[in-house]
This record gives structure tokens, C-alpha cells and sequence, in this order.
């Protein structure tokens, strides 16, 4: 699957890739092929590949499993290393700032898309100093509240939140999460008026919902169905237009009348802005493959992602609307992360 092309191919490669031969956002990346004498010659040593959150975390898992077969396809080792911190920041400005050209990470949406909007003082810049490689996998939230609130559709559910306004309180993993920004962007959508209550990971929400100290969270779907199924929790909605495979007994919140509402993580990987293109498209394509593998597929389905696999390019057209779209949210309420 991974074996080394002819140099033919490769200049072929190359001139279709001058031509402009670039890929939609929707369709998976091509194949891996050597792009240049520099992608034929590379990697000429182990690659890191950066975590910016601690061992066994979902951006973590997404590595490991990626990280194997990209060593096989690649013939030098691929060292995941954990630099957890700010959100994943840290180790996304040490994959902005490396110079060697064997240094990638494994990053989550905030990292590649907001971090500068909501602290002017993060020390890179996504846009400019990060280079999409892959969009690996995306999972709608699910916006969950206790079991003891009596409502029994999404209907019954918004019209109780709305007349309890301010009364009522959400919870996220902190601020400037998409967890944060994703509520203050349903609020807009329903007018609903929950004050916002961080807390320092969803671990923590859950608990605090299940103790009635708060009404309404956004999760990601394989944190909050097992405390669904328990009877410890509701499910309102998924933030996506149809039901997730991920979770398909739970309805969609536009099922629930909040039309064509969608919000979703995401996990992909990249490199500094520096990396040479020809390596970016070899990479692009070798992971894709790799994600798209039925093992890797069935094991990322497992960590709670729906396989994307995309090109370089739909990694960046993916950024560039969810900057958008979460940059607006971000301006409209004046989201500053502390």
C-alpha cells in the first residue's frame, strides 16, 4: 500500500500537483506519492509526533493509533510525545516553531483555528504558522442535561430553558472551549440564557450535572451515552443536521427543530508552515490511507470519531470555516480566555 514509487511517477506527480490538481474538502486524499527528490529522500530520521494533552486523552489515542502504520509506511520511527498544556497550545507552537522538518502534531480544533482569536498573547499563529496535513476524524457534542429535569423531546426541553433564563446554568471544560463557544452559539439560536459555569474537564461537568448544579452542557457523545444509558443523564440532541453513527439512538437537535444547527470537534494532524509542500502532500496522503484502513477506522470509531481523512487542502477549507464560524461566536460575546 505504502511502497515507494518510481521516480517517473514522481515527476508525473509533481507537475500534476503544479497543475493545480487539488482535492475537495469532501473527498479523502489520494494515496501517498513522492511529490520530489526531497518527499523520495524523507524522513531521514524518527518523526515526533506532538500531543498537547496527557497520555490516554482522546488527541493522545488518535496518535498512538496513527502513529504505527505511519512508521511502517515511512521506515523510520514515529515517536508520539505527550507536551500537555493550555489547551494543546503548547505543543502546537512547538510543532509551529520546529525547524527540522520531522516534527508534526496531533492537534484538535481550538489549536488550529481559534487560539490566536481568543488570546492574542498565544505564542503562534494557526493560520500562519501551522500547515494542514489531515483532517483525521470529527464527532458531533451532545447537549446533555440531568435526568431529573422533566422533559421528554427538545421541544419541552428549550421551553423550559427558556423561562428558567438566568436561573439556569451551562457547563464546559473551560473557557473558550468548543464546548463554551458551541452554547453561546446555541443561545443565539433559541434564546435560551444559561450563565456559563467552567470547570477543568468534562469529567468534572458530569459530576456536577448529575448533581443538579447545573442544567445543560454540550459532551462529546462517548463521554455522555454511558451516563445516558445509566439513567444518570438526558439526551437533548446531537449538534448535527442527521443522527451520528457514533450515537444513532439520540436525535439530532435539528430533529428537535434548531434547523440545520451543526457543530463538531475535530482531530487532525500538522506541521510547521515551513514543512516543504511535496512533504505535506506525501503525508496527507499516507494518513488519509491510514485512517481510512478498516483496523485504524474501526479503532478511531472506538475512541469516538467518524474517520475523515481528507487532503491537505480540506483540512484548511475546515479551518477556515470553522475560524469563521467560531471566530464570529467569539467576537459577538466577547469571549477572552483568561
Amino acid at each position: 500500500m505504502f511502497n515507494t514509487f518510481s521516480r517517473r511517477a514522481a515527476l508525473l506527480a509533481a507537475v500534476a500537483l503544479a497543475c493545480g490538481a487539488a482535492q475537495a474538502q469532501t473527498k479523502p486524499a489520494k494515496a501517498a506519492a513522492p511529490k520530489s527528490a526531497a518527499a523520495l529522500d524523507w524522513p531521514t530520521k524518527p518523526v515526533r509526533l506532538m500531543v498537547g494533552f496527557p497520555g490516554g486523552s482522546t488527541p493522545d489515542l488518535v496518535a498512538r493509533t496513527i502513529a504505527e502504520p505511519l512508521s511502517k509506511a515511512l521506515g523510520q520511527p514515529v515517536i508520539v510525545e505527550n507536551r500537555p498544556g493550555a489547551g494543546g497550545n503548547i505543543a502546537a507552537d512547538v510543532v509551529a516553531k520546529s525547524t527540522d522538518n520531522h516534527t508534526l502534531g496531533i492537534m484538535i480544533n481550538g489549536n488550529m483555528t481559534i487560539a490566536k482569536l481568543l488570546n492574542p498573547a498565544t505564542p503562534f499563529d494557526p493560520i500562519k504558522d501551522l500547515a494542514p496535513i489531515s483532517l483525521i476524524g470529527t464527532a458531533p457534542l451532545l447537549l446533555t442535561a440531568p435526568a431529573t429535569l422533566p422533559f421528554n423531546n427538545a421541544q419541552e426541553f428549550f421551553l423550559a430553558a427558556r423561562n428558567g433564563g438566568d436561573k439556569w446554568s451551562y457547563a464546559s471544560p473551560g473557557i473558550g472551549t468548543v464546548g463554551h463557544i458551541g452554547m453561546e452559539l446555541l443561545k443565539t439560536k433559541t434564546n435560551i440564557a444559561p450563565v456559563h459555569v467552567p470547570y477543568p474537564g468534562n469529567p468534572q461537568v458530569i459530576n456536577a450535572m448529575i448533581g443538579g448544579q447545573i442544567q445543560l452542557a454540550l459532551l462529546p457523545p462517548g463521554l455522555a451515552a454511558p451516563q445516558i444509558r445509566a439513567g444518570k443523564l438526558k439526551a437533548v440532541g446531537v449538534t448535527s443536521v442527521n443522527r451520528s453513527p457514533l450515537v444513532p439512538e439520540y436525535p439530532s437537535l435539528d430533529e428537535g427543530g434548531i434547523r440545520g444547527f451543526q457543530l463538531e470537534i475535530w482531530t487532525a494532524a500538522a506541521g510547521p508552515a515551513s514543512l516543504p509542500k511535496p512533504i505535506v502532500a506525501k503525508l496527507s496522503g499516507l494518513i488519509s490511507e491510514i485512517a481510512r484502513s478498516p483496523d485504524v477506522r474501526q479503532k478511531l470509531f472506538q475512541q469516538g470519531w467518524q474517520v475523515a481523512g481528507t487532503s491537505a487542502e480540506g483540512l484548511a477549507n475546515r479551518i477556515k470555516a470553522d475560524t469563521n464560524l467560531l471566530g464570529g461566536v467569539i467576537a459577538m460575546r466577547g469571549i477572552k480566555a483568561q
